[in-house]
């Protein structure tokens, strides 16, 4: 049987699930005993007792109507039932009981079945049940205790399974919250390490979570060792590259030639290059997250590309508030963007639009774009996609989507390439959650 239409109305949370998993059981019990107990008690008992009380009052009724002395009023007096003669008007007209006596309703129905010539049954609390008869010599009621016909305080048991059982859930619920929170925590410490946060974190809590949790720590030792070599080892060859560049160009600048300024151009060309590798070995983890305006870092940057003379345009800002970044790697992920823009394009454009959940920021160009089935393609490091791009505008290694997209991925988020609508060439999106 397929339930999946069920899915939309489940818990997402691993709390909602448990307390569901914890509840149902707890809640479908209560409510089988409870059917059970209503079928066997207030229905089952209360027959029993109603037809014994019958007999009863049919033997009265009869050892009445046949002796003229006093021995009816004696044999109601064993019976301890009471007998009173009533009028006309004092007769009720229709059965009468309160609306949540439960037991009154089988009551009133054994009643009715078993003594035919009843003409109202009048139920008005807990301690009395008073039976209307017509007989020859005139109307009359007779009264007798309500617990002959009915157990006394038959709520009780589903009072005391409801307190019981919410009393059990809620300690079930608190060792439960015991269990769960050595889990959370591991998903804490696991969404601040993708977002590029350091939070310290012990196992703790069962045999396999402490595992998972012993697992994430060698995993996250892991992977920073590996940045750490990988940035040690390209800013060694940068670093180590560029004392021989510098005798290049001081020994450049000595010669007197007509093709020295290709070769500086060249040697520049070279120390370009080195830079772009440094910034890739830097990575995005340098810094730490501080809650900073990204609407007034935008303006700051545009302001920035306006005195070097880059076509940068701030054409919409909405949305307010702080968000936790790294100012120094956003700065660069958004001045790559710009710089790509430019560079096979005319301008770029940027807009910010800031939500209760999100960050977007759009940087739009008019140049030929990237198609969509290389996209992915050019957010590898190295990758050259010259039929697209137009590299004869600039020579690039490759890093530039590279480091943006890494720079995103550090601050939890992602970058989305796209068409520009209103300018046709590249739409690059990152966005961020908060």
């Amino acid at each position: 049987m397929n339930f999946r239409w069920l899915k939309p109305y489940m818990p997402r949370s691993l709390y909602g699930r448990a307390i569901l998993i914890l509840l149902l059981p707890v809640a479908s019990l209560l409510l089988v005993i409870s059917i059970v107990f209503i079928q066997r008690h207030f229905e089952g008992v209360t027959k029993q007792m109603t037809q014994a009380v019958s007999r009863e009052v049919s033997l009265l009724l009869e050892y009445d109507a046949s002796t003229d002395n006093g021995q009816g009023a004696q044999m109601a007096s064993v019976l301890q039932i009471a007998v009173d003669d009533v009028t006309a008007s004092e007769m009720p007209q229709a059965n009468q009981r309160r609306w949540y006596d439960f037991t009154g309703v089988v009551v009133i129905s054994e009643f009715s079945r078993l003594l035919p010539n009843v003409r109202a049954i009048e139920l008005p609390n807990d301690k009395v049940v008073r039976l209307f008869f017509e007989t020859q010599d005139g109307a009359m009621a007779l009264s007798f205790d309500r617990r002959r016909v009915s157990a006394s305080n038959p709520h009780q048991l589903l009072v005391y399974m409801a307190v019981f059982g919410v009393l059990m859930t809620v300690i079930a619920f608190l060792y439960l919250r015991n269990q769960l929170r050595p889990i959370t925590r591991l998903a804490r410490a696991a969404e601040a390490f993708g977002r590029g946060r350091h939070d310290v974190y012990r196992p703790a809590g069962a045999i396999e979570v402490r595992a998972a949790g012993n697992a994430f720590l060698d995993m996250r030792a892991r992977i920073e060792r590996q940045i750490e070599q990988r940035t040690l080892m390209l800013s060694g060859v940068s670093h180590d590259l560029r004392t021989p560049l510098t005798r290049l160009k001081l020994g450049l600048s000595m010669l007197d030639d007509e093709d020295v300024d290709l070769m500086q151009r060249d040697v520049a060309d070279m120390e370009r290059l080195l830079d772009e590798f440094l910034a890739f070995a830097r990575g995005a983890h340098e810094g730490e997250p501080k809650r900073i305006d990204p609407i007034k870092l935008m303006k700051q940057i545009v302001a920035d590309c306006d005195r070097a003379k880059i076509d940068a345009t701030l054409v919409s800002a909405e949305g307010s508030g702080k968000v936790a970044l790294r100012e120094g790697g956003i700065r660069r992920a958004v001045e790559n963007l710009i710089n790509n823009a430019v560079r096979y394009g005319t301008r770029a454009e940027l807009s910010v639009l800031l939500t209760d959940k999100t960050l977007r920021i759009r940087v739009e160009d008019d140049g030929p774009g990237i198609p969509e089935h290389q996209r992915e393609e050019a957010l590898k490091p190295f990758a050259r996609l010259d039929p697209a791009r137009n590299q004869d505008k600039g020579s690039g290694v490759g890093l530039g989507l590279a480091i943006t997209a890494d720079i995103t991925r550090v601050h939890g988020g992602t970058l989305r390439l796209g068409t520009s609508e209103t300018l046709g060439g590249l739409r690059a999106d990152i966005v961020i959650g908060r």
